[in-house]
């Protein structure tokens, strides 16, 4: 399983996630069907499938535009609200793309359909990879737009906190820096957020999603902040 990290927009991640045997792709929050296609072709990998973590437009917006360019594409995600949906998920839900397992984990706050997609493949020594939308950031989680701080907590300690340490985390945003900034004036004498600050200021942006380090190839120059 390879992971490939796009960066859109002002600080969005959107995911081709490649299973590299059949050479068959799917995509997690495809905001820029341009952008995506082109990775698609330098990859030659067919795209099967769309999974949407939630339906805001800077994580939903190209599935239209995708679905027309691409008969048959499935789309799946837990809102009625996400365009071109044609598989709604629910919590629990295991999803196969040729080698590739998906376990749909639904985490409502962000927005109240929110769902996240862990992923691996049996036999496989890779680490498995959590894309987590707007649920998790390194450092930070998400605004609670529709829904309550309760609602954060248990997705954050009980949903995902429950995953394999060696999980690896794809985020929506990069936001570490300013996450951990935030992090450092509330707790300035904290040394593990210390050294994750100067940490995520020298990193790459590969880097910042893996626990212990790369995972996937960026496609694009990573968002720094100062």
């Amino acid at each position: 399983m390879k992971v490939k990290v796009i960066s859109v927009l002002e600080d969005n991640y959107m995911y081709l996630v490649i299973e590299e045997s059949t050479r068959d792709a799917v995509a997690v929050d495809a905001a820029v069907p341009k952008r995506l296609l082109e990775i698609i072709r330098k990859e030659d990998v067919v795209l099967r499938a769309v999974l949407t973590t939630h339906h805001h437009w800077d994580h939903a917006r190209g599935n239209e535009e995708l679905a027309r360019l691409c008969p048959g594409l499935r789309v799946y995600g837990a809102d009625e609200r996400i365009g071109a949906l044609t598989h709604k998920v629910t919590h629990d839900q295991e999803l196969t793309f040729g080698a590739i397992r998906v376990r749909c984990l639904f985490t409502p706050c962000h927005t109240s359909g929110h769902m996240c997609y862990f992923m691996w493949e049996d036999g496989s020594p890779d680490a498995p990879a959590l894309f987590s939308g707007d649920t998790l950031f390194v450092g930070g989680c998400g605004k609670f737009f529709e829904g309550t701080a309760e609602q954060m907590y248990a997705n954050l300690t009980q949903i995902l906190g429950a995953l394999p340490k060696e999980t690896k985390v794809f985020c929506g945003h990069e936001c570490t820096v300013r996450n951990l900034k935030f992090a450092l004036k509330v707790e300035p004498e904290n040394e593990m957020v210390k050294k994750k600050l100067a940490w995520a200021k020298g990193g790459t942006l590969a880097e910042v999603h893996g626990q212990d380090g790369p995972s996937g190839g960026a496609e694009d120059p990573p968002h720094r902040e100062g």
